[in-house]
């Protein structure tokens, strides 16, 4: 069974931030398209090897080692959330042959390194991920990884993407905070501008997240949240301003990009607009795949049974590096 480590990586400006790693078993993992729900990786057979077939013409020549693994993907979590919601579709991901490198946003979850739920600039964000994926794939040998962000993550997944497209290989949206349905209220909106315009761009605001049951219709999962240390439950008057603009990034974004992606939706979801979201990355010029699951809410993980979506995680990224 894949376990992961816990570290830290350094980020562009020279600060480090937690990272949690799970790395497939070189000696038993199974390939992505062998393994399923409830088979130990033993029982899929083993995975053809390695040899570096795919790779970039002329990659070895340029100091690239052959790839350790199969495959890789940076993890990108929600606003409220950290590492630790996404352990089991990591564990998943890893024991299919997919090396997983789960980032903690910088003010968030573990992190205490830097002023908690703050940015300074948007784009602090963007080359957080981006220096994540560049070490993933310095470890693994790879050309490019697969972006996986959920709920507010998967906006930032889709602007890192434009951001630094020689990075990622393919996008994964889960729930992305595209178009929300849940947002601050107009009364919060204007003290966020009033403490910007006074120089108090630390002033703190509650997270308009705070029911449990608008991420999952599961009451254990719902007793999770209610009673995680790491949840973020404030952000600063700057976090705010600079995640609108980090949907304005996104938006261009839809326009630019070349990845393929997976868009994962909610048939119950409560937090964000399904509809419209479906639209929006309809209308992106890239190979796409949709995928609504019936009878489930926001956050895919914390379903009864989330193996469908499991599943779906593993098979796209075998899929997009096979060209399917």
């Amino acid at each position: 069974m894949p376990e992961f480590v816990d570290r830290t990586y350094k980020t562009a400006d020279g600060s480090d931030l937690p990272m949690r790693v799970w790395r497939p078993d070189p000696n038993g993992a199974a390939c992505p398209r062998r393994l399923s729900v409830g088979m130990r990786s033993s029982e899929a057979g083993p995975c053809p090897r390695n040899d570096g077939v795919g790779m970039p013409p002329g990659a070895e020549s340029h100091g690239r080692t052959r790839p350790a693994v199969a495959h890789a993907v940076v993890y990108v979590h929600g606003i409220q959330s950290h590492n630790g919601w996404y352990e089991s579709s990591s564990r998943y991901l890893a024991a299919a042959g997919v090396a997983v490198y789960q980032i903690e946003r910088r003010g968030s979850g573990r992190d205490a390194a830097h002023e908690r739920g703050h940015v300074e600039r948007a784009e602090v964000w963007l080359d957080d991920v981006a220096a994540a994926a560049e070490l993933a794939c310095r470890e693994t040998g790879l050309s490019g990884v697969h972006l996986l962000g959920v709920s507010w993550g998967g906006k930032l997944a889709l602007a890192c993407a434009a951001h630094r497209p020689d990075l990622y290989r393919s996008l994964i949206l889960a729930a992305p905070g595209l178009i929300p349905r849940v947002d601050v209220t107009v009364v919060t909106k204007v003290r966020i501008a009033r403490a910007l315009m006074a120089r108090q761009p630390l002033r703190r605001f509650r997270i308009p997240l705070d029911d449990p049951s608008l991420f999952t219709a599961n009451p254990e999962r719902q007793r999770y949240i209610a009673g995680d240390p790491l949840s973020l439950r404030e952000v600063t008057a700057r976090f705010l301003a600079e995640s609108r603009r980090l949907d304005r990034l996104a938006r261009r974004a839809v326009a630019s990009g070349r990845a393929p992606t997976f868009l994962a939706l909610a048939e119950h979801d409560r937090i964000i607009n399904n509809a419209a979201t479906r639209q929006r990355v309809l209308s992106m010029s890239v190979r796409r795949r949709i995928v609504m699951y019936p009878g489930t809410h926001h956050t895919l993980e914390f379903e009864p049974d989330p193996a469908p979506y499991f599943r779906d995680l593993a098979g796209w990224v075998d899929e997009a590096e096979r060209g399917v």
